[in-house]
């Protein structure tokens, strides 16, 4: 099922007139251009705890992002918002992330939640591990809620980015925690998206380092290394 399908298959809201305003300054905000480099670019890296792993049937709880610019993490450009549940999610899946029942039941209406990450995000790059899952429950989210989506911003997945550029550790490196090890990035808050965000946003540091040795500074071409690889694979 495409993505636009899945959409139509789900339930919208009214996007709130009291956010109109704030939504339509939003979406004419000029988009920054690709050819842009990595180091004088703001890029948002963004992590999703959700009640589940089923994209259909499952809702996004949390969003977590911090902003990475000019090379550097800025921490004090972070992002930590708690949607409001109708429905609490499991107990084995509060276990996971653990936001516990009465703070997803406490948490920010999702239309005021999703607007104020888009306002956060403004018309920057967005970059994530493993990017589908986040994507998908964002787009999700935002459809339902705002009756928009992030269809033409750039995306950046870490998850094909860091193979692509470790050939050697390819195989053997494949979730966040894998490369993690690999670059010693500890992060004592596992599956707390902020804190998730924090780590990518640690390992895309270290990642692009290495981009830069090999010519890819702007974003169109760590977006053709991710490109290339995806193809290597055959996805």
């Amino acid at each position: 099922m495409s993505l636009l399908e899945f959409f139509r298959a789900g339930n919208t809201h009214p996007r709130p007139a009291s956010l109109q305003a704030r939504f339509e300054a939003w979406r004419t905000l000029p988009q920054p251009s690709g050819t842009q480099a990595v180091h004088e670019s703001r890029i948002v890296v963004l992590d999703v705890e959700t009640s589940g792993l089923n994209l259909k049937k499952d809702t996004l709880i949390a969003i977590g992002a911090v902003a990475v610019e000019h090379g550097r993490i800025m921490l004090d450009d972070a992002f930590d918002i708690v949607l409001r549940q109708e429905q609490i999610s499991s107990k084995s899946n509060i276990l996971i992330h653990g936001i516990a029942g009465g703070k997803q039941r406490s948490g920010i209406d999702p239309a005021e939640a999703l607007m104020q990450f888009l306002e956060y995000i403004g018309p920057d790059p967005l970059l994530a591990f493993h990017v589908a899952f986040d994507q998908t429950m964002l787009e999700k989210s935002l459809k339902m809620w705002l009756q928009t989506d992030l269809k033409k911003r750039q995306w950046i997945d870490l998850a094909y980015l860091a193979p692509a550029l470790l050939r050697e550790q390819a195989m053997s490196h494949r979730t966040l925690d894998d490369w993690m090890q690999l670059f010693n990035i500890h992060n004592h808050r596992r599956h707390n998206a902020v804190a998730d965000a924090l780590a990518t946003a640690e390992l895309f540091l270290c990642i692009n380092k290495k981009c830069e040795q090999q010519g890819w500074r702007t974003l169109n071409t760590l977006g053709v290394a991710e490109r290339q690889y995806r193809q290597i694979l055959g996805q």
